[in-house]
């Protein structure tokens, strides 16, 4: 006769299966990891010119324009901001790694051409090239397709963290790769990364769900309130910190740590800001905190850009960027995930307008933030950025929760 489970047994099947709800899939824990890196490659190429490519192209015939030399640099944004939008409505329609592979190739196309350029003007246009290949979206919306809503913020989390550690091991290694293999070489070397992604792509990302038509008109992606508020957010979240790393260096070298050791800063930063990003991470996704973990992670970034136009001494910068990232990592994992269940029957399109607005951010926190450092001076950069920021906190304030974690979304099984 078969035994009859006692309640306590039950208890503990129930208690195990709760945790093993709590946990990633095999698959999804594949699909964040393999998207994320995916993301990596691409920006470790991109990242890799910033910190050396001013004073590469001073050597060029036609690289004393300082104006075309920040339009090589900057040219990657602004065809981004073009492309985000229709590529990730496309990906809603053909599917993501279709979209995903065929920006890939226009990245790789782009670092060839920039590769085989000894004029600033192939530089531009095999940079052009690479912006084409606006793939954030569909990358995005594939993380999405590929895990359930409760763990979908701690894959976002991951392709953030990728990001903020190949802009640090950029800053270590981008000045050794310029003189050992030469400004070709690291173009050339992006697109090797291309390469490597295209078969990630194919090889170790799952299977995302076959695309389904966009329900939702494109009108009522612009339009819907929900969606607005995260696409003021990220384009306020970019735009501050690029105006605010126009002077952040500034400070570190006046604070007596030369430009080619501000790695020893940004590193440890960002891998300890890693580490206390968790816990507001754990509390909005596990005990429903999304709102005040936002607005307070929102507040913070305000009360940095405070702190920055008064701090003074080395440790003292070094402790406001600490703060600075962790913020900064809270939001850029939180949103993207929120915009993904807003938006869930069009994910495409309202990520691909999400990335435009960020690339956008990026433009303006240069472009104003140059404006005001040259005219204002390094303190009213900061005041700007935390004006910006508490019009941000305002948008923000009234915005509802998101909606309720169903039991859709479960990954594809991976093949």
């Amino acid at each position: 006769m078969p035994s009859i489970p006692s309640s306590s047994q039950g208890a503990a099947t129930d208690a195990q299966a709760g945790a093993a709800r709590e946990r990633m899939t095999r698959a999804e824990l594949r699909a964040s990891l393999s998207l994320a890196s995916i993301f990596a490659l691409r920006m470790l190429g991109l990242f890799l010119i910033l910190p050396v490519f001013a004073e590469y192209a001073r050597g060029l015939p036609d690289g004393h324009d300082a104006q075309r030399v920040g339009l090589a640099m900057g040219i990657y944004g602004l065809m981004q901001a073009f492309l985000h939008i229709p590529l990730g409505w496309l990906s809603d329609r053909i599917g993501r790694k279709p979209v995903m592979v065929g920006g890939l190739l226009l990245f790789i196309a782009g670092g060839a051409v920039a590769a085989f350029s000894d004029t600033l003007t192939g530089i531009i246009i095999g940079r052009a090239l690479q912006g084409m290949g606006a793939i954030s979206a569909a990358i995005t919306a594939c993380i999405a397709d590929l895990t359930r809503e409760r763990h979908r913020t701690k894959a976002m989390a991951m392709v953030g963290g990728s990001i903020g550690l190949t802009f640090a091991l950029s800053l270590v290694i981008a000045s050794p790769l310029l003189h050992s293999i030469g400004m070709h070489g690291i173009f050339a070397l992006m697109s090797v990364l291309g390469v490597v992604a295209i078969g990630v792509t194919l090889f170790v990302v799952p299977s995302p769900p076959p695309p389904h038509p966009v329900r939702l008109p494109f009108r009522s992606v612009l339009l819907n309130a929900d969606l607005a508020r995260l696409n003021v957010g990220v384009l306020a979240l970019h735009a501050s910190q690029v105006a605010m790393f126009m002077v952040v260096p500034a400070m570190l070298t006046e604070a007596g740590m030369p430009l080619d050791q501000h790695w020893k800063v940004y590193l440890p930063v960002v891998l300890v800001s890693f580490l206390l990003m968790l816990a507001p991470m754990m509390a909005a996704e596990r005990y429903g905190k999304v709102r005040p973990v936002l607005l307070s992670s929102v507040a913070l970034m305000t009360v940095v850009q405070l702190l920055f136009a008064g701090v003074h001494g080395f440790w003292s910068i070094v402790g406001v960027l600490l703060l600075f990232f962790v913020a900064f990592n809270v939001l850029e994992a939180m949103q993207p995930s929120l915009v993904s269940r807003y938006a869930a029957a069009s994910r495409g399109a309202a990520l691909g307008v999400y990335n435009t607005t960020q690339a956008l951010g990026l433009f303006l926190g240069g472009a104003v933030g140059g404006w005001i450092l040259k005219h204002e001076g390094h303190g009213a950069v900061f005041y700007a950025c935390a004006a910006v920021l508490v019009l941000w906190l305002i948008i923000a304030w009234s915005m509802k929760p998101p909606p309720a974690r169903g039991q859709g979304g479960t990954p594809a099984p991976a093949h």
